[in-house]
């Protein structure tokens, strides 16, 4: 891969309106070697254009689901027989915030 040279990432820089400092240009220039040579060393796998790409470390559609069934649900009179306070359908419960 072609190496960056200071001249175009300040260029790069200034056209994304990020105005670097002459250190601040060379750490970057570090980094992109850093990365450079680590996507060499991603490039020296044997067999890796023969790889799928993943997208999750897991298999996402592994595993059974479990039928929807529509049960009988109970009535909401009768849950709200069980409540203190009831005003129409809604629990009246004590205010905890003031």
């Amino acid at each position: 891969m072609k190496e960056f040279t200071e001249e175009e990432i300040i260029s790069y820089a200034d056209k994304l309106l990020i105005g670097l400092s002459s250190e601040e240009s060379l750490s970057i220039k570090e980094e992109f070697k850093f990365i450079d040579k680590n996507i060499d060393k991603i490039n020296e796998i044997p067999n890796l254009a023969s790889i799928k790409p993943a997208t999750s470390p897991f298999n996402l559609y592994e595993g059974t689901l479990r039928e929807d069934v529509a049960e009988e649900s109970v009535d909401i009179d009768d849950l709200l027989r069980n409540t203190g306070e009831v005003d129409g359908r809604e629990v009246k419960v004590p205010k905890v915030v003031e």
